[in-house]
Formats: C-alpha cells, structure tokens, sequence
C-alpha cells in the first residue's frame, strides 16, 4: 500500500511539473507564430492545464479502468465548484464577473449533455464524437468572439503582458525543452498514478470510479485549487470563476470525447444514482452569483468547503 501511496505521489509530481511545463512552452510557441494572445489563452493554455485529466483518463480506459477515467472527470467538476471555489472564499471574497453568463451558459449545456448521454449507461464511439462536436462548437463559438475582440481592441487582443506562461525572452532552446519534457512527462505520471490507484482500489476493495472520484479527482485539481488559493491570497481573485468554468466544459466536452474514442467507458450505477446529479447540482449552485454578479463570501466558501468534505466522506463510507 506505502508503495503505491508513493506511486500515485510521484505520477501527481510529474503530472503537475509537466503540465506546468507544456503550457508555458506552447503558449510561447503559438505567440512566437503569431498567433493572437487572447487566442493562446482560450485554446492552448485551456487544453494545457486539462493535459493531465486527459492523459490520465486515456491511460486508465486504455488498461480497462473506464471507472477511474469516468470518476476523475465527474470527480474533478465537482472539486472545482466546491473545493477550489470554497476554500478559497474562506482566504477573501471570490469576484463573479456577470460577463460569464454566457461561458456559464455553455457549461450547463455541455453538463446536460453529458448526463443525456452517460444515462445509455456507456460511452461509445458515437456518444464521444457527440461531446467532440460539442467541443466543436463551443472552440467555434469562441473563435468568433475572440475575433470580434480583437477587432475591437486589437492592441489589447495582443498584449501578451497578462497570459500566464508568456516570457517573450524566453531562449529558443528553453522553449523547446519545456516542450519535450512537458510531452514526455505526461503519459509518464499518468502512468504512475493510475497504475498505483487501480492497485489501491484493488487492495482497498473499492472500485476504480470511487478512486477517480476522490484520490485521483482531488489530484488532478491541485493546479487549479493553488492557482486560486493564490489569487485570493493577493486579493486578485476575480478570473478564478473563468478559469473553473472553463475546465469543467473541457473536462465534460474533451476528455471523456478523447478517451472514449479509445474504448468503450461504462458508466457505474452508484454514479447514476448520485454522483452525476452531485455534480449537475454543484454546477447550479453557481447560477446566483453568475446572474447577479455576486461575490463568493467567506459563508459561502465555508458552506462549500463543508459541502464537499461531507460528499467525500459519503464515498469512502459507500466505498468501504
């Protein structure tokens, strides 16, 4: 158990170092090509920060863990509204741009999507291109408004002062190593931790999607939780809704889309009967403040905080 404790610690490590590492090289990359960086920041850096979600949830349908894919993505969505959100909160009040609206909009739409598809039980070929056309449209939809943006304010649309990850000094070859390391460290943590958290739902007794929705759920959001940890620490909180809302269409649309192209990913019945509707109900939560532009308060973030804890302990308990 201590050894694939251990596993799972050190395919995190690699997953969040390389992640780390693939953003900032190919948002470097794109800007040097020329591309847009309000662009960079709605395509590359987005698919970026969801590359170790992704690769874990390929590796685990690809040895026959469909749960463990299914359950980080479900998993994931909901730690980002109630943890990454709710503790946050507890440090300073979160700000709501009402601007959302519309992202917001999108995500409800990608959730009830993906509910209307997992409730055939199996994600197939055809429901993954479903939730890849989705993703279609979605990239479509910000393409056009980044255009109309940009033709609004080109100088803006171009300032690549505020991207996370620019360094216009940054040496051709440093670029290129973030690059190779970034490419090869992925499938190399996703590998270690999920190999290491089949093995401890096996020793546990538990099932792998129990494992996705906890260990390896709450893992794979790490990056997420510091960065807004962070932000409400220097009071400059206010894109942290963005960035959630952002991840979880890309987790919806994208993962689940990718990895079931690789192979059939059932959908457990404990998770029809709950989780699902945990995560569609933590979606709505955010309906209010989305609406009326409100912050996330420190009540708030504690009911949150409160919310998810008690939803945790309900998994290891059913679990176990």
């Amino acid at each position: 158990m201590l050894i694939d404790l251990a596993q799972v610690a050190a395919g995190l490590v690699i997953l969040l170092v390389a992640g780390d590492l693939l953003v900032r090289g190919a948002v470097n990359l794109a800007l040097r090509l020329g591309i847009p960086a309000l662009m960079v920041g709605m395509t590359v850096v987005a698919f970026g920060t969801s590359a170790p979600e992704l690769v874990v949830s390929v590796q685990a349908v690809w040895i026959g863990a469909g749960g463990l894919a299914l359950g980080n993505v479900v998993g994931s969505n909901i730690a980002n509204i109630l943890m990454v959100l709710g503790l946050p909160a507890l440090i300073a009040p979160l700000a709501v741009d009402p601007a959302l609206r519309r992202d917001f909009a999108i995500m409800i739409a990608a959730t009830v999507l993906f509910l209307a598809l997992a409730m055939g039980g199996v994600f197939h070929h055809w429901q993954a291109l479903a939730l890849l056309l989705g993703l279609g449209l979605m990239l479509g939809d910000n393409l056009r408004r980044a255009r109309a943006i940009r033709a609004a304010a080109p100088a803006e649309a171009d300032d690549p002062g505020d991207l996370e990850g620019a360094d216009p000094a940054l040496p051709g070859w440093k670029l290129t190593l973030f690059l190779v390391l970034g490419i090869l460290g992925l499938p190399l943590g996703a590998q270690l931790l999920v190999a290491g958290a089949v093995d401890i739902a096996s020793a546990l007794g538990v099932s792998d999607a129990v494992i996705g929705l906890t260990l390896v759920a709450v893992g794979t959001s790490l990056p997420e939780l510091a960065t807004t940890l962070l932000a409400a620490w220097r009071r400059e909180a206010g894109v942290a809704m963005g960035n959630i809302i952002g991840s979880n269409i890309f987790n919806l649309l994208c993962i689940i889309g990718v990895a079931g192209m690789v192979g059939p990913i059932a959908v457990p019945e404990s998770m029809l009967r709950l989780d699902l509707w945990v995560m569609a109900g933590s979606s709505l939560l955010l309906l209010p403040f989305i609406l009326r532009g409100a912050p996330i308060t420190r009540p708030v973030g504690l009911a949150l905080s409160l919310a998810y804890a008690g939803y945790i302990t309900f998994l290891v308990i059913r679990g176990g």
